[in-house]
């Protein structure tokens, strides 16, 4: 079963690859879905390029997401910091509270047109399962080894980066994993707005009714979800692997 697992994902790599570096030789897959001679693949705008740009607000809003809403875990599993979780937990809930178009229709008189409402969005909308896991993973770490870790002498600062953050990070990497996979989706509303991604792809199929381009967006953006979180955990596995090794 792992050697049909890896053969269907590099299977899944290949065909995204080749499809967004050739994908007028994937025309006659797409013919079927047009009608009224309506162009098969989408030739408004480079395929690979709009990929690499919806990765790319994905990956820096997740950025964004992570330092923040770690920095918060940290902070409210401290004795000093403890008041503020309700606080930081309620402003957390806001970016899945508010749906991700409410959050850009108030970002663009502020920002205006473009990527910059997107990636205040997608960092909104990212912060709760960081948040969430940060805190389980901090709060769960075993009273022992944190009391053997005072007893060898370790400051509370030490003791955070040698014991807690480690033992924490498998859940950190989940939530962070999570956060990337749903807003690879999510991201596809940017184009509303201007943001260049495959939802530019997607509202052109809408617009001129052509299942073919909207097939061409979801597909696309669905396999890069896919494949994004099993990069990621693929990257967990051997982290983990090489820690238990040292």
């Amino acid at each position: 079963m792992p050697g049909i697992a890896v053969i269907l994902r590099l299977t899944a790599l290949g065909l995204l690859t080749a499809f967004l570096l050739t994908p007028q030789s994937f025309a006659p897959v797409f013919a079927p879905f047009t009608q009224y001679g309506a162009p098969p693949i989408y030739d408004q705008g480079n395929l690979l390029s709009l990929a690499l740009s919806h990765l790319g607000t994905v990956c820096l809003a997740a950025a964004a997401s992570t330092l923040v809403a770690v920095s918060l875990g940290i902070l409210v599993t401290r004795g000093s910091g403890a008041e503020f979780l309700p606080l930081s937990r309620s402003l957390v809930n806001l970016g899945q509270t508010f749906p991700p178009v409410a959050i850009l229709a108030l970002a663009v008189p502020l920002v205006g047109f473009g990527e910059k409402p997107t990636l205040i969005a997608l960092f909104a909308y990212g912060l709760l399962p960081i948040f969430e896991n940060t805190l389980i993973g901090l709060q769960t770490c075993p009273p022992a080894l944190l009391e053997a870790a005072s007893g060898m002498g370790m400051s509370a600062r030490q003791r955070l980066m040698s014991v807690e953050l480690p033992l924490a990070m498998p859940l950190i990497l989940e939530g962070v994993r999570l956060s990337l996979v749903i807003n690879v989706g999510t991201a596809t509303i940017g184009s509303t707005v201007a943001a260049k991604g495959l939802g530019e792809v997607i509202i052109a199929g809408l617009l001129s009714n052509n299942t073919a381009f909207i097939l061409q967006g979801g597909l696309v953006t669905g396999l890069m979800a896919i494949l994004l979180y099993d990069a990621m955990s693929a990257i967990e596995r051997r982290m983990f692997k090489a820690a238990r090794i040292d």
